[in-house]
This record gives C-alpha cells, sequence and structure tokens, in this order.
C-alpha cells in the first residue's frame, strides 16, 4: 500500500511539473532585433504586461551586420528594424513577409509623406519607425570654420579631430556626394574616384566608428564626425549647448529605418501586435522623447510642435527643403555592393 502511495505521489509531482512547464512553454516570446540604443526600454516592460507577450530582445550595429544575420540563417526573428535599402534588398531577396494591416490599426497615424516610398512602394511590408539625415556633428568650441559642406571632412587644419562611420554605404555616400556624385552610384570610374579621396582623407581620420561618435564629440575627444541626425537631437535634448549638426549644403542621405516581419518570423500575428504598439501614438511619442529621433507619426508630430515648436528649426530634426531636395534615399545596389565593401575594406585596412 505504501508503495502503491508512493507511485501514486510521484506520479503526480511529474504530472503536476508537465503542467507547470507545459504553461510556461505556451507563453509566446517574440524574437525583436533593433539598432543598439534605439527603443525606450520600458515600453517593451510595457508592451509584455499589457499583452502578455513576452519579447527577447537584441541589437546590431549595421545594415550590413543585420542582413548578414538573416542570410546565414538559423535565427528566428519575428521583428526586425531595417534601413531603407536594407528593405529592398530584403524584399528581392523574398526574406519578408506581407503584413496584416488589419492587426496594425494605428498604421492610420503614419504620415502620408512617409509612405510609398521607393523601398517599398506598395506599403507591402514595411511600417516606418523613425527617419532622418546623415550629416555633420560638430564641436562650435573646436571648430573655427563654417560646417556647411563636406569638404571640412578633408581640412588638414583638423587633421586627428575626424571621425567617420564605420558603415560602407555612409562613409562612399559621403565621399560621392562631396564629389557632386549620386550616393548609389554604380559607375566604376566615380567609385574609384570616392576610393581616391577615402584614401587621401585616411591620415586626418581619428578612426571609424559606430555609436561612439556622438559620445566621443559630446566629450570633446574629437572635433567632428558623420552620424546620423538622431544623435544631435539626442545632444539637444540633454542640454548640449555646444554642440551643433549640419546638413552640407551638397545634399545627404534622407534614411527610413523600418519595422518589417521576416520569413523566420514563428508568431505573426504577435509580431503584428508588437508594431501596431510602437505605433500607438503614446508609445511613439515616449520613444521620441527617449530617443530624439524624428517621428514619421502624424499625432507624435502634432504634439511636439505644440510642446517644442523650436526644434522644426533645427536641420537634426527638420532639414531645410532646399537640401532636402538634392538629397536621396539609399537603393539596392544589387551586384555593385561587393565593389562598395571592397573599397571599403581597403580604406578600413589604410
Amino acid at each position: 500500500m505504501k508503495k502503491f502511495l508512493t507511485c501514486m505521489i510521484i506520479v503526480t509531482v511529474l504530472f503536476t511539473m508537465l503542467v507547470l512547464l507545459t504553461g510556461c512553454s505556451s507563453k509566446v516570446v517574440i524574437n525583436v532585433y533593433n539598432w543598439g540604443d534605439y527603443i525606450d526600454e520600458t515600453l517593451i516592460d510595457e508592451f509584455e504586461k499589457v499583452t502578455g507577450i513576452r519579447v527577447n530582445y537584441k541589437t546590431y550595429s549595421t545594415n550590413e551586420e543585420l542582413l548578414a544575420k538573416m542570410e546565414a540563417g538559423g535565427s528566428s526573428f519575428d521583428v526586425v528594424f531595417p534601413s531603407d535599402y536594407a528593405v529592398s534588398e530584403l524584399i528581392k531577396r523574398d526574406m519578408l513577409i506581407p503584413l496584416n494591416f488589419d492587426n496594425i490599426p494605428n498604421y492610420k497615424y503614419v504620415d502620408e509623406r512617409f509612405k510609398g516610398k521607393e523601398y517599398d512602394p506598395e506599403d507591402k511590408y514595411s511600417v516606418p519607425y523613425f527617419w532622418g539625415t546623415i550629416g555633420i556633428l560638430y564641436n562650435k568650441d573646436m571648430v573655427e570654420d563654417p560646417v556647411d559642406s563636406w569638404d571640412i571632412l578633408w581640412n588638414q587644419k583638423y587633421k586627428g579631430q575626424i571621425l567617420m562611420k564605420k558603415d560602407v554605404r555612409d562613409t562612399m555616400g559621403v565621399a560621392l556626394k562631396k564629389l557632386g556624385y549620386s550616393m548609389n552610384s554604380t559607375d566604376d570610374s566615380e567609385l574609384a574616384e570616392a576610393k581616391a579621396i577615402l584614401s587621401a582623407q585616411s591620415p586626418l581620420v581619428i578612426g571609424y566608428y559606430g555609436d561612439e561618435i556622438r559620445d566621443l564629440i559630446a566629450n570633446g575627444d574629437a572635433a567632428m564626425g558623420v552620424t546620423y541626425s538622431g544623435d544631435a537631437m539626442d545632444l539637444y535634448w540633454e542640454g548640449f549647448e555646444n554642440i551643433d549638426y549640419a546638413v552640407p549644403k551638397e545634399g545627404t542621405n534622407i534614411w527610413y529605418d523600418t519595422m518589417v516581419i521576416p520569413k523566420s518570423c514563428k508568431h505573426k500575428e504577435e509580431a503584428e501586435k508588437f508594431i501596431n504598439f510602437m505605433l500607438d501614438p503614446d508609445v511613439a511619442y515616449r520613444n521620441v522623447e527617449a530617443i530624439g529621433y524624428t517621428s514619421p507619426n502624424s499625432e507624435v508630430l502634432k504634439r511636439i510642435e505644440q510642446k517644442y515648436p523650436e526644434v522644426f528649426e533645427l536641420p537634426a530634426f527638420w532639414p531645410d527643403d532646399e537640401i532636402l531636395s538634392k538629397s536621396e534615399v539609399y537603393l539596392d545596389l544589387g551586384d555593385h555592393k561587393s565593389k562598395y565593401n571592397d573599397i571599403f575594406t581597403q580604406i578600413l585596412a589604410e
């Protein structure tokens, strides 16, 4: 009898453990892969509380890192945040799932100016997250000359005080734009010229960095550097009055970061709930205040204009229309992607 009772107790305990484990594994976990320092992480906690959906959140540094990770396979991402040209490449490679906008009702808040872009003309696969420009962030205490042209990044006066982006499209794009060419050039002679001037610039450059550029300039460790407009806005909100940002007169890259769902997704409906949550005006507004980048959300823009009207005069927040008319969105380079990569690898090795 004791033996029977003992067996029954063991069976009961095992059954209870199985139920508990089954209950734990049934809770949906979505894998979200985003740029570093690019979300108010308290919003992730809030999403989990509101929906009961858990989020496994990881970050990357460049579109190339994201593309390589996705191309390698073995990772089941539910939501990722590629930039415009990376969206084009993912669509071309049939690596994205069309969105069900019935599950994303907050898409109605996306301003019409940010729909129908070249990288996803039918708005079938992507939802805009933030947008902005590439420009020159600089310390006004260290830079005496006007910062209105890419030429200043080749000024011998600032040798050892210049930072460039560790990003092939941005660095090549700056060189091409300085030369008067398209940032999407596939002309071999133009690419050779871009390589030549980047090589000539190399002795002036401290190094090629990513997110660190903002802090290095804010701390006075460098005079100027190529970076994203959102970094400038971040420092503006923090009160760095000696730091400014310029969009060069030759024009620049206008970038759009997006939210998409890869084919590796295992929880599409939950992924769409996450996207919808991030588009909620209250959530998107909090995200702008925390991160500093410019939102494509029409309700958020209205609130910012009411509370901070002065920011619409800042090039980092809302660039001049004339300069925007000379600017470009990065396009998928196709087979020329490897040529860009080869040039950039050689520049980094100098």
